[in-house]
């Protein structure tokens, strides 16, 4: 048992290790005074060239803040009550929505971003901020669904039949029962479509047209001409939001469901 136990130790370790030496390399080149990856001495100019002088880096980021904002809003909205419904009714169809909308879990990005793509063209909508929009809402909603449907499965059904018995309506229901027990799920939903916009590098890439640059379009395009350390720095501060995030999430589950 011991040997298994320093096995296990020693792989979590090394798991880790690779995880995060990466990250720990990036952190500490993000403050070298030189562009290569030789340490030259400590500076914090590329973090005065970030936050001073890269103004279309900044409007990338906007960019990509603004769609994941109100494509996971949408996309949690319609992949709550679509799970809603799908969960406590019964209809012909329901089995056949419920593969629909598992195969985009499943299909490879390039696959959306091309049917996407050839979408837009074919109603000829022009490729822009809202096409974006479009595609990540479209594509996040089947994510939101099954989150918020995860969290149903463990919902005791005898507390609608109490809230019937006591006179409430079915919107009443709705609103004062089911979703308040929900909103864990709901919550996950919102934040895994957030993470998946802010990501996404493939879908965007087809659907996105002049001047509609996300932060990835705009990290691949600098990337072409080499590694800059302003993409090093751009990153810490990623990484510095994604924790206090994290950790404002988790003080808030705290309070809300304490």
């Amino acid at each position: 048992m011991k040997e298994k136990h320093r096995f296990s130790f020693t792989m979590f370790i090394l798991t880790m290790i690779f995880f995060y030496l990466p990250i720990a390399v990036l952190i500490i080149f993000s403050f070298n005074e030189g562009k290569t990856m030789a340490w030259s001495g400590f500076s914090l100019k590329w973090y005065q060239k970030l936050f001073f002088e890269s103004e279309e880096l900044w409007k990338a980021v906007f960019n990509s803040v603004i769609i994941a904002i109100f494509s996971s809003l949408v996309s949690t909205a319609i992949g709550t009550l679509g799970a809603i419904g799908m969960y406590w009714y019964r209809f012909r169809s329901k089995k056949y929505i419920q593969v629909a909308s598992y195969l985009p879990l499943i299909m490879p990005e390039i696959i959306m971003g091309v049917s996407l793509l050839i979408f837009f063209v074919m109603f000829k909508i022009p490729l822009s901020l809202l096409t974006i929009f479009i595609a990540h809402t479209t594509v996040s909603i089947p994510y939101v669904l099954f989150i918020v449907m995860a969290r149903l499965e463990e919902f005791d059904y005898s507390i609608i039949e109490a809230a019937y018995d006591l006179g409430a309506k079915e919107i009443d229901t709705l609103f004062k029962v089911i979703l308040p027990i929900s909103m864990p799920g709901i919550i996950s939903g919102f934040l895994m479509a957030v993470t998946l916009s802010l990501d996404d590098f493939v879908i965007t890439f087809f659907v996105s047209g002049p001047g509609s640059s996300t932060l990835p379009l705009y990290i691949n395009s600098m990337i072409r001409f080499g590694v800059s350390p302003i993409i090093n720095a751009v990153s810490v501060v990623l990484i510095a939001s994604t924790i206090l995030l994290a950790v404002s999430t988790r003080r808030f589950y705290k309070y809300m469901f304490s």
